[in-house]
């Protein structure tokens, strides 16, 4: 059975056989083999293509890998656990969103704190600038999910204000290109700041606003899982969500 995965990522990137077997100096026969007869290569190798290619080898081979392996790297993606969200240095947001390369993603109901600092939202418009992409995803206030939301947390309609307050400090952002903005209507379990393979991910408790509930600092390794599960988490919010009224 072919590795449609391989092949359909060399296509996405304009990569042929020929470049890719020679960027990691293999007979291009080889890599043919690879796609066609689905044969897995060795681990050097498949660090080298997934770092060629920018995925994980896991996605590229998801049988390459026992359990202990990938449960070992994933354990090696913590980098830092948090107590509660106002544990987080201040200048920890920044160091991430100013490391990305390629990608910014937020996924919150309101991360008012985040829209209320500066900083962040100058970063956000200087990576955009350098083609960057910065995805924010708010929680739609009319949805019954902030609702919810609100009631678990025991501020109630203050979460949609919350929202709507944080729209406003974003106006200057919103009108800069490269940086998108959606609504979503989902349960979050957690929410998510990415900047490429790092992220904050700061967990919601029944009970207890985001603030008080713990952040993991997380780190992409080759092999982990755990950075892919919230990153895939992440595109399927993104997916569902809708572009913010008037935008």
């Amino acid at each position: 059975m072919p590795n449609e995965r391989l092949r359909a990522v060399l296509l996405e990137q304009g990569l042929t056989v020929a470049a890719l077997a020679e960027a990691i100096g293999v007979d291009q026969k080889t890599v043919e083999r690879w796609i066609t007869k689905d044969r897995t290569p060795y681990r050097k190798h498949r660090y080298a293509v997934a770092s060629r290619l920018g995925v994980d080898e896991t996605y590229l081979w998801p049988n390459a890998l026992s359990d202990e392996q990938i449960t070992s790297a994933s354990g090696s993606e913590l980098v830092t656990l948090y107590p509660h969200r106002t544990s987080v240095p201040r200048d920890a947001w920044g160091r991430l969103f100013a490391s990305a390369k390629e990608e910014i993603g937020v996924l919150v109901y309101a991360g008012l704190f985040l829209s209320e600092d500066p900083n962040v939202q100058r970063i956000f418009a200087e990576k955009a600038g350098a083609g960057v992409r910065v995805r924010i995803l708010l929680g739609d206030p009319e949805s019954p999910q902030v609702a919810e939301r609100g009631s678990d947390e025991g501020v109630n309609e203050a979460m949609a204000a919350k929202i709507h307050n944080a729209l406003v400090l974003y106006k200057p952002l919103r009108k800069i290109e490269g940086v998108e903005f959606r609504f979503h209507r989902t349960v979050l379990y957690n929410s998510i700041y990415r900047a490429d393979d790092q992220l904050l991910v700061n967990t919601h408790v029944y009970g207890v606003t985001a603030a008080l509930a713990p952040v993991w600092h997380l780190r992409r390794v080759a092999g982990g899982s755990i950075v892919n599960t919230y990153a895939e988490s992440f595109e399927r919010v993104w997916e569902s969500a809708s572009p913010l009224p008037g935008d």
